[in-house]
């Protein structure tokens, strides 16, 4: 089992030419709502990709909040919900550049943001009795780093991808077995550029040398490096068509790469999978509404065999 902690929010995306400068109103080609939130996306792609999934969250007792158990029952996620009725549920402003695929994010949490470390010690048991356990940065770092501890207290394979980047000290980062930051937030976590193979992997290694047990740095189209104390190697990339939406692409590639671990795969194999999936969900619309099916990622697998 897998157990995710994270947000939802309900995604509201506007597709336009290009980004709007600040002040300037531009004419949009068009809108979509659907279901969001790295926690929720990640949690998603998980159960689409195989996993056995319970996601741990804040909802408002709002329409959002009905959005989001629809969407966690149909891709098979068991939700463990606390209501909070002094909030809304979350809510996240996309803006999607029609022509590169390209997106900047805007979220108001709402509940998810009163996510206390205390939601964390009720499911002790629900957390110790995983085999993986995942955490971004969405919702309040405490709250991550109480679910870490339970994890790792009870030998559960942590996974952290620290999204939005934050600062984060060294006793936290020595929970996380596997941490998956892309080049910015790389940059943020150690303060090196990442805009070569050489600074990422001088990236990663500051992290390992804070505590972390293995660095995925995710690199966009150039696939994503894998360093850990014995061994550095690149994944490439997999391209299942023209590239429409980038919004899920993380959330993809963590969801399953849990879902790999989960199942004993080695390392080269499981970011094979991640990568596949991720290849194959930014090739829609959307990001929960775009993660693909285990069928469709094994196909992809068989199609480029590594």
């Amino acid at each position: 089992m897998i157990v995710i902690l994270g947000i939802f929010n309900a995604d509201t995306a506007y597709r336009a030419d290009r980004m709007p400068r600040p002040g300037e109103t531009i004419m949009g080609r068009g809108f979509a709502l659907g279901p969001g939130g790295k926690g929720s996306n990640q949690a998603v792609a998980a159960a689409m990709a195989g996993g056995e999934v319970t996601f741990v969250t804040r909802l408002g007792a709002d329409a959002f909040a009905d959005l989001a158990r629809r969407t966690w029952a149909d891709a098979g996620v068991t939700p463990s919900v606390t209501v909070d009725e002094g909030s809304h549920t979350g809510a996240a402003f996309i803006f999607l550049d029609a022509n590169s695929g390209e997106n900047a994010i805007i979220v108001a949490a709402g509940a998810g943001a009163r996510i206390l470390p205390e939601d964390l010690d009720v499911r002790r048991d629900l957390i110790a009795g995983a085999k993986v356990f995942v955490a971004q940065l969405e919702q309040p770092v405490e709250a991550a780093r109480r679910g870490l501890e339970i994890a790792r207290a009870a030998r559960v394979m942590t996974i952290l991808n620290p999204a939005p980047a934050a600062v984060l000290d060294d006793a936290m980062l020595a929970l996380v077995d596997y941490l998956t930051p892309n080049e910015t937030e790389a940059e943020l976590l150690t303060g090196l550029p990442v805009s070569s193979l050489a600074e990422a992997e001088a990236a990663a290694d500051a992290l390992l040398a804070r505590g972390v047990g293995a660095v995925v740095i995710t690199l966009g189209a150039r696939g994503s490096l894998y360093r850990d104390p014995k061994q550095s190697f690149v994944t490439p990339a997999f391209s299942a068509g023209p590239v429409v939406d980038t919004t899920g692409a993380g959330d993809s590639f963590s969801g399953a790469l849990a879902v790999a671990l989960a199942e004993g795969q080695g390392i080269r194999a499981a970011l094979r999978f991640a990568s596949a999936t991720a290849g194959l969900q930014v090739t829609r619309p959307g990001a929960a509404a775009a993660m693909p099916t285990r069928a469709e990622i094994e196909a992809l697998l068989a199609r480029h065999p590594g």
